[in-house]
């Protein structure tokens, strides 16, 4: 079971950390959306490039409330959801499976 243990437990490490550094990369873009930037400038191209396509998926299903766009904080809800909660029972199970 080493096989299995050690790979699993190395791709949920990796994709726990991609997901923290996705969850700033939206708090990011969402700070850069009060302030009304250059949509020009390379950083908010960037930033918008790789948070639009996801929020662009869930907006259908998030309703403005107060004129609020609350997909983020669904995004970043679902994102705590997947890290500490199915990325810790997978990596629980891929302990077991090292010992």
């Amino acid at each position: 079971m080493y096989a299995i243990g050690y790979p699993l437990l190395s791709a949920v490490t990796i994709l726990d950390i991609l997901l923290l550094i996705y969850t700033f990369v939206i708090i990011a873009a969402v700070v850069l959306s009060w302030v009304n930037p250059d949509p020009l400038n390379p950083l908010v191209r960037i930033l918008r490039n790789i948070t639009e396509p996801v929020m662009d998926r869930i907006r259908p299903y998030i309703p403005l409330i107060g004129g609020l766009d609350l997909t983020p904080l669904a995004l970043v809800a679902g994102i705590a959801f997947v890290r500490h909660g199915i990325l810790t029972v997978v990596a629980r199970m891929a302990r077991d499976m090292t010992m």
